[in-house]
């Protein structure tokens, strides 16, 4: 059994310790992004927090900039790095910190070797933000995890894969969503028109806008989009999308170039607007009328959760965490992955049952905001850092 912290138990903030989470990584994605903003949150809410991540990193810069103390160490040889682990062991001790939440899996093992010899009272936390991927049931992984005292899943099922393929124990399982600043999304006092207007939109009269916000990388699913555009604007020819981001870091420009020329080559310059990635993402989603998630396998798609606090239809790839974020009918619309005659057919249903897209903008709405909100993550991470610490203290 999954153990599960209830929105009832939650509502109270526990007195407040030194923390601090541990990220060692030199990109910039989903994951980093999440990593600071958690901090700088928890911050807010009165705890003591450092974050701890590698020299002249995004993280570094961007934890900085947000007023967050920063500690900063190399660890050139992963789990087996004594120097490394001792500086780790430094920057606890000197920031007083109770509880290290970890949120990069390859992380990991360099704070299992710091608790197993220098710092056994330190409570430590593994916050999930990737699918396991292999079994991990062997000695290594096994004695890894048995050193965590509490594990972070995102979601239901990604907490049930653990079960699966690890022998972490049950009790040390617990279900905290992710969370994001809805209410930017849901009430960001933008029209329609007003939006369209910032992104410099010029479309003709009755035109409605699909769109997919992300990076450009062939796992998210922007060149399958731009083919079912071509198939579905013969019939529809008002269909208008707009692609939002930048390409993958360290990958070169090569997929969105591609991307490009697949538009070009098929007519559809004038249908096809891109703009560059924005610190302002509830601009782009307020253009909208449709919000697409056409990803190969999103693990926690914080695009469709934004998308669904915006009051969006949601057109998604049954893959991944989108089939517990999107309940299919009710929330948004799923549909195969990659299959251009279901994607359509979905589209199609939007564009002719408006009333039908309407309430489905709505529920997902109500969803979101009850589900993903940040202060709702700040809370449940709360009472179970709550809960480990009084047990070490015996009460």
């Amino acid at each position: 059994m999954i153990s599960g912290i209830s929105p009832e138990r939650s509502g109270a903030v526990p007195a407040t310790f030194p923390i601090a989470l541990l990220c060692l990584s030199s990109s910039w994605g989903g994951l980093e992004l999440n990593t600071v903003r958690f901090a700088s949150w928890m911050q807010q809410r009165g705890w003591p927090v450092q974050v701890i991540t590698l020299p002249d990193s995004p993280i570094a810069a961007r934890a900085a900039e947000l007023g967050l103390p920063v500690a900063v160490l190399r660890n050139p040889w992963k789990a087996a790095d004594l120097p490394a682990a001792g500086h780790l062991v430094g920057a606890l001790r000197g920031s007083g910190a109770r509880a290290l939440i970890v949120t990069r899996n390859g992380d990991l093992g360099l704070a299992v070797l710091c608790k197993t010899l220098w710092l056994p009272a330190l409570r430590l936390v593994y916050q999930q933000h990737m699918q396991l991927g292999l079994t991990r049931r062997g000695l290594i992984h096994t004695l890894r995890y048995r050193a965590l005292d509490a594990w972070l899943s995102p979601l239901r099922r990604l907490a049930a894969e653990v079960l699966e393929k690890t022998h972490l124990p049950a009790a040390r399982l617990h279900v905290v969503p992710l969370g994001i600043e809805l209410e930017k999304f849901a009430h960001s006092g933008l029209t329609q028109a007003r939006a369209r207007e910032q992104l410099e939109l010029n479309l003709p009269a009755g035109a409605v806008l699909l769109g997919l916000i992300g990076r450009f990388d062939d796992g998210k699913g922007q060149d399958f989009v731009v083919e079912t555009l071509a198939m579905l604007r013969r019939r529809y020819p008002q269909l208008h999308l707009l692609l939002v981001g930048e390409p993958t870091r360290n990958e070169g420009n090569a997929y969105r170039e591609a991307v490009l020329a697949r538009v070009r080559a098929l007519g559809l310059a004038a249908a096809v607007h891109v703009r560059a990635f924005t610190p302002t993402p509830e601009v782009a989603y307020r253009a909208l009328d449709i919000s697409l998630t056409a990803s190969t396998n999103e693990t926690y798609g914080m695009v469709t959760i934004e998308a669904l606090a915006t009051g969006l239809p949601v057109v998604a790839s049954a893959t991944g965490g989108t089939l517990e974020i999107v309940a299919d009918g009710r929330t948004g619309l799923l549909f195969p992955l990659r299959d251009e005659v279901a994607f359509a057919a979905v589209i199609e249903q939007l564009l002719r049952r408006p009333d039908f897209a309407a309430r489905l903008g709505q529920q997902g709405q109500a969803e979101a905001l009850a589900t993903y909100s940040h202060h709702r993550q700040c809370e449940l991470t709360e009472q179970v850092l709550h809960d480990l610490v009084t047990k070490s203290l015996g009460k």
